[in-house]
């Protein structure tokens, strides 16, 4: 049940753990409502003595300290026990830096929770035990520990937890873990999902939170605090051509200089690396340029890679705008000596028009053949049709189910028709090229969460 997955990252990640205190690990605590999510972070904060005292008394409630109290910061947050918008804490412990997401388990604020794992290194999946059948062998999980465990999944979140809460509630913990943790299992295993460490805990008193509490429910494995000290970053797209989403043209037109293009193309590279002298070209219009600079956030020439921000000057002047794409220039394919006939060279990323994908349908309105919504790209806006609705994934068997529509929650796949193509990438293999988000045209209301196939 324990650590095959941690030992394996250890060997590549520990000494970066152990050594590098600037990349923190970005991770969201989810599962479902009344979990103890939000207690969880609370305790984590605390244990690692990440709060002051002074703060620690304007959470106090029946004389008492309600750790939930510390992440749920909306009023309406503590007046109904509920989480409703994701919540980020920053602590620190003497071997790594944290940002926490504290995301809610309603399924009415699912949309929350997907915007904190889009951009999550981990993610801690709690399981309250004294809401499931934990005598019970073949014990069914809850909807939302299952809907959460696929989406994280779905989005790519590089590494998840399962933390079985409340074990300190129940008659025989022991016994609860093991028919918890099987289940689990056997789910993660269905669902083609990898585990990193499942662990039993108690948010309220603090077990295997911070400090092990070993031997308890007969779990000898390190704490959730030591788990998340080795759980690595996620990758970034480094090994891939160059795509680059055009954000902000600054423009300084009164440079005598006419060597090179006179304005900065600012954004955050997608996939690949940029460096001077690469060929590149401007996604839609087709144009080729040779990169004359790179500039970094604090305008030094350098080489910039994935998930870094950068500014750009190419070698001349060149029509881009905001939402437009910078990327690798085409590659010419070879040609044998007797072909007289030139095949057209291959684009690094081809611009897509039909698009098949899998969407988290967040919008109170379902999800039908034949609408149009603003789908983003980057930072593009072009018009999609939804020709198809050709799945619906049962959260429960993990069938794929024939389906019209998509209800709020629900996960499904679709075929998307896009007004103009787009530079669109399977998600598996580039995040940022691989994601859209529909928006609803007249209430301008973020629909669905788009990952193309």
């Amino acid at each position: 049940m324990t650590m095959n997955l941690i030992a394996d990252t250890a060997a590549t990640a520990g000494d970066a753990a152990q050594n590098d205190h600037i990349s923190a690990l970005k991770f969201i605590t989810c599962g479902s409502v009344d979990d103890g999510k939000s207690t969880l972070i609370g305790r984590l904060l605390v244990d690692s003595r990440a709060v002051l005292q002074d703060h620690l008394a304007g959470v106090q409630r029946g004389g008492e300290v309600d750790l939930a109290l510390l992440t749920d910061g909306l009023s309406a947050e503590r007046e109904q026990g509920i989480t409703i918008d994701v919540a980020y804490r920053y602590f620190a412990t003497e071997e790594r830096k944290f940002i926490i997401g504290d995301a809610p388990g309603h399924e009415q604020y699912t949309r929350n929770m997907v915007t904190a794992a889009s951009q999550a290194d981990a993610a801690v999946v709690l399981v309250d035990a004294t809401k499931l059948d934990w005598k019970n062998p073949q014990l069914a999980l809850l909807p939302q520990t299952r809907r959460h465990s696929l989406l994280v999944h779905l989005l790519r979140v590089h590494s998840l937890v399962f933390a079985v809460n409340k074990l300190d509630a129940v008659e025989d913990p022991q016994l609860a873990f093991q028919h918890i943790g099987a289940a689990l299992a056997q789910f993660a295993q269905d669902a083609g999902i990898q585990v990193a460490a499942t662990v039993p805990v108690s948010a309220l008193k603090g077990w295997n939170v911070v400090d092990r509490h070993s031997g308890w429910c007969g779990y000898e494995g390190p704490s959730l605090l030591q788990i998340l000290e080795l759980l690595p970053n996620t990758p970034a797209d480094t090994g891939l051509p160059l795509a680059f989403p055009v954000q902000w043209v600054e423009k300084f037109s009164s440079s005598s200089d006419t060597s090179q293009g006179r304005r900065v193309f600012w954004g955050r590279v997608a996939a690949g690396s940029v460096q001077p002298g690469s060929a590149v070209q401007v996604f839609p219009s087709g144009q080729l340029a040779t990169v004359a600079q790179v500039l970094d956030h604090a305008r030094r020439p350098t080489t910039v890679g994935a998930g870094e921000s950068a500014g750009i000057i190419l070698d001349r002047e060149v029509d881009v705008s905001r939402g437009d794409w910078i990327v690798a220039a085409p590659t010419q394919a070879a040609v044998a000596e007797d072909d007289f006939d030139a095949p057209a060279a291959v684009p690094a990323w081809p611009g897509q028009r039909e698009i098949k994908a899998t969407v988290a349908w967040m919008d109170n309105e379902p999800l039908l053949a034949g609408r149009v919504y603003w789908a983003l790209h980057g930072h593009r806006w072009v018009k999609a049709k939804v020709r198809r609705v050709v799945h619906r994934l049962d959260i429960n068997t993990l069938a794929e189910e024939d389906a019209e529509r998509l209800d709020p929650n629900a996960i499904g796949h679709v075929e998307l028709l896009l007004q103009e193509p787009l530079p669109a990438a399977p998600f598996s293999q580039a995040r940022v090229l691989g994601s859209l988000i529909l928006v609803d045209t007249a209430s301008n209301a973020t629909a669905g969460a788009v990952l193309v196939n």
